[in-house]
């Protein structure tokens, strides 16, 4: 079953007092990009939520941890020492290249990273389980998501296929003899209007022109572009992470679409070869956000 490598998961919990919200957004993307944005606390548990992202294969994924308490609500404090090292640095420059010292140090230590600090500066074990189970519950979430994104685009793939099928069973047929038929008749008529002044020998033209309409003869083109349409069909029910797969049929299918244009030798015969090819290029373009 097709996956789409869009998708949007939220899930929340509380933990002592704590509101923890986890919100994972996904877009489409050739490898897994992930990133996260976390309380400074959770930094040393990034590898492991990177890892439990990783179920998600594919995607430009974004994940946003959240925490909502009277904690973080509350005043933070500042860190004196690191204050301290930060005045006496800027004072040391200062000296150094002959500049007056700013006279507002407040204003420009508050500012500076890690001198303000909030009361929790560890992470519980209890408080990381909590957190672990409600990613899980927003990677649920997504992959709901991506599932029902999914289904949309197996009807688009489907509706688009079956166009060009419909085209290489019905519209093709009916100009593929007809093409070899004119193109018989008008070397015909050429050799006629020339006969008086060139001599040739029957045989020998006869067996040349065998071989020129063997060369514009369609069937094979046909037999492997209705069976890439079928592979294509039988590779959206599969497993999830077909879509590189998916992507390679289209580009086989792109290259008997193209082959059955330059044989076409017939104008009615190139805008049936230009339908397919815009319905395949609508596959093409979604394609790139399965899974």
């Amino acid at each position: 079953m097709i996956q789409s490598m869009t998708g949007f998961g939220r899930a929340e919990t509380e933990f002592e007092g704590k509101k923890i919200g986890i919100e994972i957004k996904s877009l489409n993307s050739k490898q897994a990009d992930i990133f996260t944005h976390v309380p400074s606390f959770y930094k040393e548990k990034d590898l492991d939520i990177r890892n439990m992202l990783l179920v998600l294969q594919r995607g430009k994924i974004d994940l946003s941890l959240i925490i909502d308490s009277a904690e973080a609500a509350a005043p933070a404090t500042i860190n004196a020492a690191v204050f301290e090292n930060y005045k006496n640095q800027i004072k040391a420059i200062a000296e150094s290249v002959d500049v007056d010292e700013p006279t507002d140090y407040f204003t420009l230590l508050l500012r500076l990273p890690e001198v303000m600090r909030s009361e929790q500066t560890q992470l519980s074990e209890d408080e990381w389980e909590a957190v672990q189970g409600c990613i899980q519950a927003a990677i649920d979430k997504l992959t709901a998501f991506r599932k029902h994104e999914g289904e949309g685009l197996e009807k688009f793939f489907t509706q688009r296929l079956d166009i060009i099928q419909h085209l290489l069973e019905n519209e093709v047929p009916q100009y593929e003899s007809v093409r070899v038929d004119k193109i018989k008749s008008r070397l015909m008529d050429s050799l006629k209007e020339m006969e008086s002044k060139v001599s040739y020998d029957e045989n020998r033209l006869e067996q040349e022109l065998i071989f020129y309409i063997e060369k514009l003869d369609i069937s094979e083109e046909k037999q492997r572009l209705a069976k890439h349409i079928a592979y294509f069909r039988s590779t959206m029910k599969d497993e999830e992470g077909q879509g590189k797969k998916l992507g390679f049929i289209a580009q086989e299918m792109g290259r008997e679409i193209n082959t059955l244009g330059s044989k076409a030798n017939n104008a009615d015969l190139q805008i049936v070869v230009v339908k397919m090819k815009d319905e395949l290029e609508k596959i093409k373009e979604q394609v790139l956000n399965v899974l």
